[in-house]
């Protein structure tokens, strides 16, 4: 979903509130890159404070546990080869 910048924020934010999910796996979806939607979470901060604060918590939410979903990304692959 590429197009118009502000309706494309307005979209993501509302997905990773609604889902919770990750800045990479909310680009997957909408066919931008990280950096698209970071530059786009920064629009929403002035389109609609109210949302951005929402997507805030996700994103400082998703921040904090980043190392935890690393490491145990890290476990699985030497699962897989033993």
């Amino acid at each position: 979903m590429k197009g118009d910048p502000e309706e494309r924020a307005v979209a993501e934010g509302r997905y990773i509130a609604a889902s919770g999910a990750t800045v990479r796996a909310a680009a997957r979806v909408f066919g931008v890159s990280k950096s698209t939607v970071w530059k786009d979470q920064a629009r929403l901060r002035r389109l609609q404070p109210g949302l951005w604060a929402e997507v805030q918590v996700v994103i400082r939410k998703n921040k904090a546990e980043r190392h935890l979903r690393g490491g145990e990304a890290t476990r699985q692959k030497y699962q897989r080869l033993r």
